[in-house]
């Protein structure tokens, strides 16, 4: 039997804003004709007269006016039917406009007619003009403010006073976190050092018996889709205990004190529950650095809630039980309060997955997946460099989506080889109308690219071309192979600038021209370019680095004639790469043309039959041998 207390109804404040909604119905439909009459003319006014329809006259001092009431017979009249009209109240008096009271009067007693002089306070109407209006606003904006409220709340009438409530998602016994750490693919170090917070939440005499303090915050940092908060996620579902998840920008709200007021609520739910993890996503929303000079613009509520989410970091016992753990893609950008010992104790970069990392991620999204026998999961890992576990997840869905598309009883190879193009370069868009010249001009583009890094010792090995337009602008791509490496040397840079800019140097060989078809190629060889002389050292300035255009805001960090040597240092590097690529492929430019045209034959080449044109690639292919067409 449950002992629990039956819950006492509450009053639901809708009931009060129908009231009022059905009061305001009310005075437009019946209302307007509480005390409205049926205007006439003096001229009629003195016929009636004569004609003895008139009862008596009742003169509104204060509103110059006068209503006529007739006598019974007169209304049986039909000429005074036609003029008269029926409200809510009934049958509505004559009235008409008054220009001079006394001599109304006097018209009035010289016919014997009986009259009144009175004023009137409409005071209905001053309710319904004025009152009612300014009741209704009110109305609004307690819904609105009550809106506010945690998840949007309910609409109590004491729901105005949650905006300072914390906003957090809470998991605990009754809404549990089912995800554990099986379900989070690679990452073992990070999984390794967010362990000891799953060991201390469980046991926390084993860490504190002989003097030892657990880390009161970890920072997860990485680029977005690595999986930073599905590896929080996971640690609440290990420890088992209460879960508060909330973004940093659900702290900051245009009025001011509703950010510091949020975090002093989260903290105090918090130590309620206490052992539990308090999790903040995208943390730099409002741990952004406070000492940025060169930035103009500030933000005294986001500095007013990162002041108090620093003093409650630091404000409550080592052994309360409550660890800290956020998410950020830039902690650059964090302030040095936020990461100081006491603080974030620990930062746990989550990179990139490598080829075995990936190739776990793949089999955890595969687990649920009807697979065709030819589906090689070691392969699929070799094709996605740089993808992080969201890309690996988003191949996945679209290859089953593909799959199922054509009525395919398992999802084959060839769907993922189709999946991973979409990834890479969009949507197919076969549909779009394309002139033969054009199609030429890309065809002879991607076989200058693909000659280019098959014949250049540091370009990646390529894995396939394709001159199928794809994604908004793209209207043909090389896939390639980039080896799993953290450092690149001068060489290796110089050859993919080369083999960047080949795709241009083909045209110009072939048509004598060039196309706009080269932007996106023209910018990431810039970058690099830029790179290598103000990060680098790469370059004939010598060992020198710059801060980036970001950090320093508005200003360049070096003087304008080093401005110029850069500039001079960068068109130099770029046009000794266009000049390396024009000479490999002019070298070997029959067999450029010959990748050409079969391109403009079969519109896709893969890495074997590029090989069959081209010949063996004297430098080997890299981690991945011969990707074959896909039956």
């Amino acid at each position: 039997m449950s002992n629990r207390t039956p819950r006492q109804p509450s009053f639901n404040l809708y009931w009060l804003y129908i009231l009022l909604f059905g009061m305001l119905l009310v005075s437009f439909f019946f209302m307007p004709d509480r005390q409205s009459s049926v205007p006439i003319t003096y001229l009629e006014f003195q016929e009636w007269v004569e004609r003895r329809l008139v009862q008596r006259v009742v003169i509104i001092a204060n509103r110059a006016e006068a209503e006529v009431h007739l006598t019974p017979q007169a209304r049986e009249l039909q000429d005074i039917q036609q003029r008269q009209r029926k409200s809510f109240w009934g049958w509505l008096p004559f009235s008409f406009r008054v220009v001079s009271a006394e001599k109304l009067e006097e018209y009035l007693q010289a016919r014997h007619i009986p009259y009144e002089v009175t004023e009137r306070t409409d005071y209905l109407g001053i309710l319904l003009q004025y009152v009612l209006p300014i009741i209704l606003i009110i109305a609004v904006w307690v819904f609105l403010i009550g809106r506010m409220g945690p998840r949007g709340g309910g609409a109590g009438p004491g729901n105005i006073f949650n905006i300072g409530r914390s906003r957090a998602a809470v998991f605990d016994a009754e809404n549990r976190v089912s995800i554990t750490f099986e379900d989070v693919a690679g990452l073992e170090e990070a999984k390794q050092e967010v362990r000891e917070v799953v060991d201390f939440l469980k046991s926390p005499q084993r860490f504190t018996r002989l003097g030892g303090k657990i880390p009161k915050g970890v920072l997860l940092v990485g680029p977005p889709g690595t999986g930073k908060t599905l590896l929080a996620k996971a640690v609440a579902g290990e420890a088992g205990v209460p879960f508060f998840s909330i973004s940093g920008s659900d702290f900051v709200e245009m009025f001011v004190g509703v950010g510091a007021a949020r975090v002093r609520d989260l903290f105090r739910q918090a130590k309620e529950k206490a052992p539990c993890i308090i999790f903040i996503d995208e943390i730099d929303a409002v741990g952004r650095s406070r000492s940025r000079v060169n930035v103009p613009i500030s933000n005294d509520e986001r500095e007013n809630t990162l002041n108090q989410l620093l003093v409650e970091m630091d404000g409550f016992n080592t052994d309360a039980g409550i660890i800290i753990m956020a998410a950020t893609n830039r902690p650059d950008i964090l302030d040095p309060a936020l990461l100081r010992p006491g603080r974030f104790d620990r930062a746990i970069y989550i990179d990139r997955p490598d080829i075995k990392e990936r190739e776990a991620i793949f089999r955890v999204h595969l687990r649920n997946l009807i697979l065709a026998p030819d589906v090689d999961v070691h392969k699929l890992a070799l094709q996605t460099p740089g993808f992080v576990g969201a890309d690996i997840a988003n191949v996945c869905n679209e290859a089953a989506l593909i799959a199922a598309r054509r009525d395919r009883p398992a999802i084959t190879m060839a769907d993922f080889q189709e999946a991973i193009d979409k990834v890479i370069g969009g949507l197919e868009r076969r549909s779009r109308v394309i002139s033969p010249e054009e199609k030429r001009i890309v065809a002879y583009h991607e076989a200058g690219h693909a000659a280019a890094g098959w014949f250049l010792e540091h370009a990646d090995p390529l894995l396939k071309v394709s001159i199928i337009p794809r994604g908004y602008a793209a209207l043909g791509y090389a896939q390639y192979l980039p080896k799993e490496q953290y450092l690149y040397t001068q060489p290796q840079l110089l050859d993919m600038v080369a083999m960047t800019l080949a795709g241009r140097a083909s045209e110009e060989l072939t048509f004598g021209q060039i196309s706009t078809g080269a932007q996106n190629d023209l910018e990431r060889v810039t970058q690099v370019a830029y790179a290598m002389v103000t990060q680098y050292g790469m370059s004939q300035l010598g060992h020198l680095a710059f801060k980036s255009n970001e950090e320093t805001f508005w200003q360049r960090p070096y003087s304008e004639e080093t401005a110029r040597r850069v500039d001079a240092e960068v068109q130099r590097i770029l046009q000794e790469a266009y000049e390396r690529a024009r000479l490999v492929l002019q070298e070997h430019y029959d067999k450029v043309r010959a990748l050409a045209e079969k391109l403009l034959e079969k519109e896709v080449l893969y890495q074997e039959e590029v090989e069959e044109i081209l010949g063996p690639r004297p430098y080997g292919y890299g981690a991945l041998e011969k990707l074959k067409a896909p039956s």
